[in-house]
């Protein structure tokens, strides 16, 4: 068994509001509202793919 690489270790909710600089809160207020990458559960846990949420960030970049 190979140990997962870094780009594809899935990501927190803290990850993501450190990669992004926003508040944790943000993160869970944008998942409320469906807004913002497209978050996984896994078991309890919500986790991000670092793909989705730089496809997000280009779809935001090409809406603007």
């Amino acid at each position: 068994m190979t140990s997962a690489t870094h780009s594809d270790r899935l990501w927190s909710v803290q990850d993501l509001a450190d990669y992004l600089g926003v508040p944790v809160p943000t993160i869970y207020q944008w998942r409320s509202k469906r807004y913002g990458p497209v978050g996984l559960r896994v078991g309890k846990h919500i986790r991000y793919r670092p793909a989705d949420v730089e496809r997000w960030l280009t779809a935001l970049r090409r809406a603007a």
